[in-house]
């Protein structure tokens, strides 16, 4: 069995094939950076006519490296949502088009399940279900149980921003340019983690939700110590910034390990075992915070799993490998389905009680 993947919800154009021994066949990507770098985040209208001018011939470069043709594919999957709608609609229809002409099945991916199941690609056996699901990106933190294909319980999520967007505008605030949350991990390393005492938003408070907009208010006053008010951050010196960052990553981690602790907890009086624990989504590839989290699981005597650094941030293989599970089960989609911009992974199958 193998599927084209296509992925274009947000600014990586990217096209995919897998096969159903867990190989990679091929996988391009194309990446928008320096398209949007002069806006400091992603504009909507020039990702979407990005991808529009290069999906086209990353299939077509997909398909020579795997030595495939269309009809030698078993199904065409593409990121249906959620994502900036004009990328979303791109993918979809393109997708449309060539499962319509090939006479191929059509399956609708939410972005968020291929995050979700990456694991099960990469890491086989190990990533057998159920598992605890902490899935981390620029938009979406939240911590799930998942228990099959399109069977998923929300244990929690952020109440306001997102780690990635805590990262993101931690790094804008300290004059770093973007996409600045790779670089926060970079510089970190060169600083003192101890120097600066943030907050540690919801530590110890019952449930597994999250909140990271204290903690970046909290980052931006001590900038404010550093420059002065109205100060500019190009004049804060490269140890300020290292041990900001370092301070900043550390608070993240000691949140990210007391939530996920709290989980594993809820998690294992559900399942009698407290993991595997799977790290996914693009805050995964910061190797730091994987560290603090492979801490935790060895406590706990189970497995961190995450998928290797570039299938952490947004990638058509992912798209594919979960196209691929969905379509051995038979869950294929009508030509008819409708692009959704806003799709909550609890709306896959309706929100679930862990407790019931």
């Amino acid at each position: 069995m193998k599927v084209l993947g296509i992925e274009t919800s947000c600014d990586e154009t990217a096209a995919a094939i897998v096969d159903g021994d867990h190989t990679i066949l091929a996988n391009k990507v194309l990446t928008q950076l320096e398209e949007h770098k002069p806006y400091g985040g992603v504009v909507p209208e020039i990702a979407a006519r990005s991808h529009m001018d290069h999906l086209d011939r990353l299939i077509k470069e997909a398909l020579a490296e795997a030595n495939v043709d269309f009809e030698d594919l078993d199904g065409i999957a593409a990121t249906a949502g959620p994502g900036l709608i004009g990328g979303v609609f791109v993918g979809v229809m393109t997708a449309k088009a060539i499962a319509a002409a090939r006479k191929l099945p059509f399956l609708a991916v939410n972005h968020l399940e291929g995050h979700a199941l990456t694991a099960r690609l990469t890491e086989g056996e190990a990533a057998e279900f159920p598992y605890l699901l902490l899935l981390v990106s620029g938009g979406h933190c939240q911590l799930l149980a998942v228990e099959d294909v399109g069977c998923y319980t929300r244990l929690g999520g952020t109440i306001d921003d997102a780690v990635g967007e805590a990262f993101d505008k931690t790094a804008k605030m300290m004059g770093i340019p973007y996409p600045g949350g790779p670089l926060i991990e970079q510089i970190a390393k060169q600083g003192n983690e101890d120097r600066f005492d943030l907050p540690r938003p919801l530590k110890g408070r019952p449930g597994c939700d999250f909140s990271f907009s204290g903690l970046k208010t909290a980052v931006r006053k001590k900038i404010i110590e550093i420059i002065g008010e109205g100060g500019d951050p190009a004049t804060m010196s490269d140890q300020d910034k290292a041990d900001l960052a370092a301070s900043f990553q550390k608070a993240v981690g000691d949140v990210l390990v007391d939530r996920c602790k709290r989980a594993m907890d809820i998690f294992e009086d559900k399942f009698g075992r407290p993991g595997p624990l799977v790290v996914a989504g693009g805050v995964a590839a910061n190797l730091a915070l994987r560290a603090r989290l492979t801490e935790l699981t060895d406590t706990r005597d189970t497995k961190l799993l995450a998928p290797p650094v570039k299938l952490c941030t947004d990638n058509a293989v992912m798209i594919a490998w979960a196209g691929l599970e969905r379509l051995r089960l038979g869950l294929t989609d009508s030509l008819n389905f409708a692009p959704r911009p806003r799709w909550p992974l609890d709306q896959l199958t309706g929100v679930k009680d862990l407790n019931k």
